[in-house]
């Protein structure tokens, strides 16, 4: 199985359009079967689709015409909203799946409810079935640990009581918490019994996914592993690495991905 997570900053990107192009024509190439994207945004001035949910300018569902377009693969998918960002974006994050997806969720992990809040943190998951298992995919994008509104620990605590035990489940996105940091709070999942992929590669690069100062990490001058992909048990993953970071393609958004190809 190869997957895929991005925080694709959307609509804050210039040259928008062609980022999600070239994600797109990535995505085709690769051929992943489960995709994570965060900051997955629409704007709140344009139109309801019929659903009410979506917008004409979500850019899922932008970057889904474009892989028809193109003639990539069918992906199901599965969007929501997590908060409104200073009255002109409605930000979310969305799951896209080669499998039929059987179930969704949208939970909050945040202390704070309030959609017009900055820091409200909402967790997106979907249930499929691949080799006649039910899997959970979650799309994360978490608050920080030293956080005094909004601490990683409350948010944690949250998203590991959610977790269905008796299934496998990966945990994809920005989790921003640099896993080079010890006593925080990637090693906080770590000792709630979640495992990276990254640890278990055969195959892997440095793990960065960010580089210098951008939102949230103001003054920031380390390289920072902080998009992950972490599950419930262990299994052999071939390959783990960065993408879209200007070495492995074109750098399409403040964070680099992370693809990774699991033996499942």
């Amino acid at each position: 199985m190869k997957v895929l997570t991005l925080n694709t900053h959307s609509w804050h990107e210039e040259k928008q359009l062609d980022k999600i192009k070239h994600l797109a024509q990535v995505i085709k190439e690769n051929d992943y079967d489960i995709i994570a994207l965060q900051e997955v945004n629409q704007m709140v001035a344009a139109k309801f689709l019929a659903d009410g949910i979506l917008r004409e300018d979500n850019y899922m569902l932008v970057l889904l015409q474009e892989l028809e377009k193109i003639g990539a693969p069918k992906y199901y998918s599965y969007w929501n909203q997590s908060k409104v960002v200073r009255n002109s974006f409605e930000e979310g994050s969305c799951i896209l799946s080669k499998y039929p997806i059987e179930e969704t969720e949208c939970f909050t992990v945040s202390k704070v409810t309030d959609p017009d809040a900055l820091k409200k943190r909402n967790i997106m998951r979907v249930t499929i079935q691949c080799k006649n298992e039910l899997m959970d995919i979650y799309t994360c994008h978490m608050g920080w640990w030293h956080d005094e509104i909004e601490p990683f620990k409350y948010q944690g605590d949250l998203l590991l009581k959610k977790l269905n035990k008796d299934r496998f489940s990966l945990l994809m996105g920005d989790f921003n918490n640099n896993a080079n940091i010890r006593g925080e709070g990637y090693d906080y999942l770590l000792l709630g019994g979640l495992v990276d992929t990254y640890t278990l590669a055969e195959e892997k690069d440095d793990g960065a996914t960010v580089q210098g100062e951008i939102a949230g990490w103001t003054g920031n001058k380390l390289d920072l592993r902080i998009d992950l992909i972490l599950m419930t048990k262990e299994v052999a993953v071939k390959t783990s690495r960065v993408i879209f970071n200007g070495r492995h393609q074109e750098i399409i958004s403040d964070h680099y991905g992370v693809e990774v190809e699991l033996n499942i």
